[in-house]
């Protein structure tokens, strides 16, 4: 009885022994972690230090195993910073997505809460970096991301805009500009929608679309006045017969433009067209001001007619 009972406390010993050395193992590992210069290996080493904690028996080990998650996290935090600042966008949005679920999983929401919130940058700096490189597609995706995750994100709303832009998605375009535009980017939005609407009146124009035309041109207006939509709107209401709506939009193209090369082009087309409608005065106040113009002998001519 003796001898077994000696036999038992003799096991009892190697069993604690082997727990020991378990412990001992898993504090190497997590201090290998906590001195290595690589944050991958650092990443590995913790994990192994955690696994180890996990199953030993000592005390200390349930305290160790949390220092280890902490280590964890905080370093898939670092890797994903490092990837940013190293353009690897793609990489670190896949390592800020393991962050989140890896700190969320440890109760470590502060932890989760920074990585959810540079996901969003990640995929900014990558639209950025793709708009400069002229992806234009590219960058649109990414900046779709962006809004996704921050729809409040005025800046981005307009970088989209920009990107849609160039790949003449023009709905694509007015939906992100106007969001831009709603979330502080009025007047950056602005001149962008005013081009995009210039450019849809231009197609409608040349497709025959007189009407739909001088809606879009109208619109481009409502954001920034300019002389060449005022002038388009003019020649879709020549278009649809509209005289009257048309010489008062060429008026406007020469208060707009007084300037303009073709200024005496304009003004020969507003006093003919009146003159064909029987608006008299109208066209007898444009045919004087063509006197020191290319068009100065027909003018004349023309008011010698209307003068009688």
């Amino acid at each position: 009885m003796k001898r077994l009972f000696v036999t038992f406390v003799a096991l009892g010993l190697a069993a604690g022994m082997a727990a020991a050395q378990d412990y001992n193992a898993a504090i190497d590992a997590f201090n290998a972690g906590a001195q290595a210069e690589n944050k991958t290996e650092a990443l590995e080493q913790f994990r192994s230090a955690l696994a180890q904690f996990e199953v030993c028996e000592e005390a200390e080990a349930a305290e160790m195993a949390g220092k280890c998650k902490e280590a964890i996290a905080s370093t898939l935090l670092s890797i994903a910073k490092e990837q940013i600042n190293n353009a690897e966008y793609d990489a670190a949005v896949a390592t800020l997505g393991e962050t989140v679920t890896t700190a969320n999983g440890y109760g470590l929401e502060s932890v989760a809460a920074d990585a959810s919130a540079l996901i969003p940058n990640a995929w900014s700096r990558k639209g950025a970096a793709l708009l400069k490189a002229k992806d234009f597609a590219g960058a649109a995706d990414a900046l779709k991301e962006v809004v996704t995750l921050t729809p409040e994100d005025g800046q981005s709303w307009l970088l989209l805009g920009q990107a849609f832009v160039q790949t003449s998605d023009v709905d694509g375009a007015i939906e992100a500009l106007t969001q831009a535009s709603a979330l502080g980017k009025e007047e950056q939005a602005g001149k962008l929608l005013s081009n995009v609407y210039l450019k849809q009146g231009m197609t409608l124009l040349k497709g025959g679309k007189a009407a739909e035309a001088i809606e879009a041109l109208e619109k481009s207006n409502s954001y920034v006045e300019t002389s060449n939509a005022t002038k388009l709107i003019a020649s879709a209401y020549t278009k649809l017969g509209k005289t009257s709506d048309a010489i008062n939009a060429y008026k406007k193209y020469l208060e707009l433009a007084p300037d303009a090369k073709d200024a005496p082009d304009v003004m020969f087309t507003i006093a003919a067209t009146a003159q064909k409608a029987g608006d008299k005065a109208t066209a007898i106040e444009y045919y004087k001001k063509l006197s020191s113009t290319k068009y100065a002998a027909q003018a004349a001519q023309q008011l010698t007619v209307l003068q009688k």
